[in-house]
């Protein structure tokens, strides 16, 4: 018979799919922008070409001249001790009366409490007998200067009675002041007046009625039964470093500003500073005295004494710029657009936002403030890969390892 041809068909799936890929070889591929050049690194300085992409990440800063270097240190205000009194008691007693409490202003001898006390009794009755002594050592000692006018006393008595008026005079004097000393006159009535000598403030009352007082109760850490002082003026504690002494001389001045009042500041003048370092805080401790019309600033308040510090040398450059390699500093300096070289320097400030350089950097020089660690890495990837390909034997450069962190991080 005759012969029959076989036709293969095509799914209308593979068709689709036959077309598509036509299409697709019909169109040329996309094409990538091509790669900047890389840095290179020419007698240790690191090139960029022009319009490298990493430019746009770096900032630079200049390096500018330090004549005088700002400084923040810690301050707590304190009670003016010249014109502060603190009051113990003298004598053991029980409180009678309290004659002032707690922000009274009070003037020299004004009576802030009495007790009645049987051991200033005691003192007031030698004041007494102190005086009935004299007059009896004065009588005797007439009674001799008649006798040895007469000569029926020898000049040796005359002397004796003379000494024993003296030494009576001297005891009745002693006992008279001590007396005088707590308000006492010349009776015996047990009551001991506790009064203020200063001008000022009652700011502290650690007394009740009834309570039973003695002087061995109180030492250096037991609060005074009153403290009186004038608020006016107070005194400014300042822990000083040393390098900060020399800013911080008797009569200079600094501006203080407190965290209770961020917005006002105070000028505190330097009227003492110790000639030893602290050993536990390693610190020199320094007080001013700051005026308070107002009254507005109160005792154990803290804050911050900004002072000025002068140099003779010396650049500053941003903390940022300076990085930490092991125990050395180290900077990057744009020696010209697109051009960096790595500095060690040595620094004498580190401050939060500034750090004062004193060698490796001039003034005017332009150093990396931002971005110092991409240099970094781009001078160690360089190094690395020059000393792969160096020929065998040929002496590499030193890497620099930039296990470098960011300055005060």
């Amino acid at each position: 018979g005759p012969a029959v041809k076989f036709v293969p068909t095509l799914s209308p799936s593979c068709v689709l799919a036959d077309m598509l890929a036509l299409s697709a070889c019909s169109k040329e591929a996309p094409t990538l922008p091509p790669e900047p050049p890389s840095p290179i690194l020419d007698g240790g300085q690191l090139r960029y070409p022009a319009e490298h992409p990493q430019l746009k990440l770096i900032e630079v800063a200049p390096a500018e001249q330090v004549t005088t270097i700002p400084a923040q240190l810690p301050a707590k205000l304190v009670w003016n001790e010249e014109r502060t009194q603190r009051i113990y008691p003298a004598f053991a007693g029980r409180v009678a009366a309290i004659r002032a409490d707690v922000g009274q202003p009070v003037e020299p001898g004004t009576v802030l409490a009495q007790l009645a006390s049987p051991d200033f009794a005691v003192a007031q009755a030698d004041a007494a007998k102190a005086e009935l002594d004299v007059s009896l050592a004065h009588k005797a000692l007439n009674r001799q200067r008649e006798l040895h006018q007469m000569g029926i006393v020898a000049t040796k008595e005359l002397e004796q009675a003379e000494a024993d008026h003296g030494r009576a005079r001297a005891e009745m004097t002693r006992a008279a002041a001590r007396t005088r000393l707590y308000g006492a006159g010349a009776q015996v009535n047990q009551q001991l007046t506790i009064s203020a000598s200063i001008r000022g403030v009652v700011v502290e009352r650690n007394l009740d009625p009834g309570q039973e007082l003695r002087p061995d109760q109180f030492g250096p850490a037991t609060p005074p039964l009153f403290t009186v002082t004038d608020p006016t003026s107070l005194w400014v504690l300042v822990d000083a470093r040393d390098a900060d002494v020399d800013a911080l001389r008797p009569g200079g001045t600094f501006t203080v500003r407190l965290a209770a009042l961020p917005d006002l500041p105070f000028e505190a003048r330097v009227s003492a500073a110790a000639d030893v370092i602290d050993p536990g805080t390693r610190t020199v401790k320094v007080r001013a005295v700051v005026a308070n019309p107002e009254r507005r600033l109160k005792a154990e308040m803290l804050g911050t004494a900004f002072i000025e510090r002068t140099r003779q040398r010396g650049v500053v450059v941003p903390a940022g710029a300076v990085t930490l390699r092991g125990t050395e500093h180290w900077v990057v300096v744009q020696v010209k657009p697109g051009v960096f070289e790595r500095r060690r320097v040595e620094t004498a400030d580190e401050g939060a936002r500034e750090v004062v350089v004193t060698s490796g950097v001039k003034p005017g020089e332009m150093v990396v403030s931002e971005n110092t660690l991409l240099l970094l890495r781009q001078f160690r990837l360089i190094e690395q890969d020059n000393a792969v390909h160096a020929p065998a034997g040929a002496a590499s450069a030193p890497a620099a390892t930039a296990s470098d962190g960011k300055h005060g991080s």
